[in-house]
């Protein structure tokens, strides 16, 4: 199982990326407890807390795909560093400031969030140049979501290991500092530096054109629903089941069964055509949710969570191909990252939504919502499977032609080559 990702990360320059990113985006990941921390260290409520953690979110929401689109047209050293150290900046604004002149609080948050860099969407972008087959890239995209979830199980450690050590203000400084230096690695590098899009059209839509990459994000927010969901139900039943520390093992055991998903689909090589496997998957996953509304004990309820996230980074996975796949020529970054902001505003979404079900019906119906959400995104996706299977195989695939320091007048991947 280990030696296909072994290959990958055996291959020039992918560690550093994959690494590099990661440590890019740990300001991204660590930003809600450690604004959190931050306000109720300064005296605010949980209220205000909550408020500039949004501002912070739909901030990000919006700048991810207008990032993503500046780095289709202008390459990536010129926008994702400026963009990391903006925000790093913005932070330290907030830091520095405190709560006490709300109005800068919410401008430096929202500013932090509005130059977040696409790391995300950079780095799918790059795997087609690093990684010469495409069974490769398929699986890097997998070891891409199973990354994604150690590093949201490792970031809030951090965040209170600051604290520990030093005090909420200097992990807001320190984490954010380590993420300029993470996005400074990636964009020096070869690939990244060499790196330009494709020749694209110009459209004010631009990746937004693609029928097959909107009906993909139309699926992909009720998936962004279901996560959401799930951690307020989950806060419900701890509450009545043990209080924050069954709600910490419920939260490790998502991430743990995301992990195995990831690692075990990211072992395989798939045949078939994607859009038919994501259906199986999201399929799957709605499934999973449902024995969770039966509110067992904790150690059942755990086993049974793991079992719930089991199919999320599969999902995810899965996605990237189809993204990647339906991304039209030229745009490949802007759509990764409508992608990244189609899942947050699915997942505040479904926050929001879980709040009111749980103080009406109790946690049991609160575990029916992630369920639903996966049940309406499948039904997404076989509304719209003709479009998602037929305008692929009409498609340049982008990422396959974009990622060619050399801009191969054909792409090493084509289209119909994707079953």
């Amino acid at each position: 199982m280990a030696v296909g990702y072994l290959e990958i990360l055996r291959a020039r320059h992918a560690t550093r990326l994959l690494a590099g990113t990661l440590v890019g985006r740990l300001p991204n990941a660590t930003a809600a407890i450690a604004i959190m921390l931050f306000v109720r260290a300064e005296g605010g409520s949980y209220s205000l807390a909550g408020a500039l953690v949004a501002a912070y979110a739909v901030a990000n929401a919006v700048g991810q795909p207008v990032l993503g689109r500046l780095v289709d047209l202008y390459g990536q050293p010129r926008v994702q560093l400026p963009a990391a150290v903006l925000s790093a900046l913005a932070m330290a604004v907030f830091a520095f400031a405190g709560i006490g002149p709300l109005p800068l609080a919410y401008a430096a948050v929202a500013a932090a969030g509005l130059f977040t860099p696409p790391l995300e969407g950079g780095l799918r972008a790059l795997w087609s140049s690093v990684l010469r087959r495409e069974d490769q890239v398929h699986r890097a995209y997998a070891m891409d979501a199973v990354a994604q979830e150690v590093m949201f199980a490792v970031g809030p450690l951090l965040v209170t290991a600051c604290v520990s050590l030093w005090s909420e203000r200097a992990a807001l400084l320190v984490l954010n500092a380590v993420g300029v230096l993470g996005a400074l690695w990636v964009v020096v590098s070869p690939p990244s530096r060499a790196w330009r899009s494709a020749p694209r059209e110009a459209h004010w839509l631009g990746a937004l054109r693609s029928p097959g990459l909107l009906a993909m994000l139309s699926a992909f927010l009720f998936v962004g629903i279901a996560l959401g969901s799930i951690t307020v139900a989950s806060v419900a039943y701890a509450d009545d089941n043990g209080g924050d520390a069954v709600y910490g093992w419920l939260m490790a055991a998502l991430g743990i069964g995301a992990l195995i998903g990831g690692v075990v689909y990211g072992a395989r090589q798939w045949t078939g055509e994607p859009a038919r496997r994501l259906r199986v998957l999201v399929a799957l996953l709605a499934v999973c949710y449902l024995p969770l509304t039966l509110l067992p004990g904790p150690v059942a309820m755990t086993l049974l969570t793991v079992l719930a996230g089991v199919f999320l980074a599969p999902v995810i996975a899965c996605a990237f191909v189809l993204v990647d796949r339906h991304a039209p020529r030229g745009t490949v970054t802007e759509a990764f990252s409508w992608l990244v902001t189609t899942f947050t505003v699915g997942t505040a979404a479904g926050t929001g939504l879980t709040g009111p079900v749980v103080e009406a019906g109790g946690a049991g119906w609160g575990f029916v919502v992630p369920g639903a959400a996966g049940a309406v995104s499948l039904l997404v996706l076989l509304a719209t499977g003709g479009v998602l299977v037929t305008s692929a195989r009409g498609a340049v695939v982008a990422s396959s032609s974009e990622n060619d320091p050399n801009r191969a007048a054909e792409p090493r991947f084509s289209s119909g080559d994707r079953a």
